[in-house]
């Protein structure tokens, strides 16, 4: 690296340099994919002459599988197609929507999901009274309509919701000691 790098320089290298080790993982994927395609009988020494671990690039493969270039988004990570890839096909497109539409990180998408699976395990037999808050009406018709539009329930959206901004903040104690202080 320059001695004379500027931050912006500095900074943009980063960014670069992410996106080509995150195409990195599509790429060993469909490599992988490739291979076992057109050479079913040899493609294991391709793996070792690579020097690559077998179990990282079957994960990629698996994920590569899962989603044709088509359907890959740009504007999310690797890792957040891996994160639904085993889930049926409406609800990756489901996922990837709400990812991209909030902007969350791998781990928010992760807890989203988690979240709702969490609601959908417990039921409606095992949900406990809460105390009720005083909130304006507006903003509950605002939620719906958000709740609406993501294609979930109301109730699993505002948990869902909560649970993510919960997630975000115990994440990030130190700004939270930044902004109180």
């Amino acid at each position: 690296m320059s001695p004379n790098l500027t931050f912006d320089a500095w900074q943009r290298a980063g960014s670069q340099l992410a996106g080509v080790l995150d195409s990195s993982s599509w790429w060993l994927g469909d490599w992988l994919v490739y291979g076992k395609d057109h050479y079913a009988d040899r493609y294991q020494m391709g793996i070792r002459t690579a020097g690559l671990k077998y179990q990282t690039l079957r994960n990629y493969a698996w994920v590569s599988r899962r989603f044709q270039m088509q359907r890959r988004r740009a504007t999310l990570t690797f890792q957040h197609h891996a994160e639904v890839a085993s889930l049926p096909f409406d609800k990756q497109e489901k996922w990837l929507d709400e990812a991209e539409r909030n902007g969350w990180t791998t781990k928010q998408l992760r807890n989203a999901i988690k979240a709702v699976d969490h609601v959908d395990s417990l039921g409606a037999a095992r949900s406990v009274p809460a105390k009720q808050l005083a909130l304006p009406g507006s903003r509950i018709e605002w939620w719906r309509q958000a709740a609406e539009h993501s294609g979930v329930d109301f109730d699993k959206w505002v948990l869902v919701t909560l649970d993510s901004a919960a997630g975000q903040i115990l994440e990030h104690d130190e700004e939270i000691a930044a902004l109180s202080a």
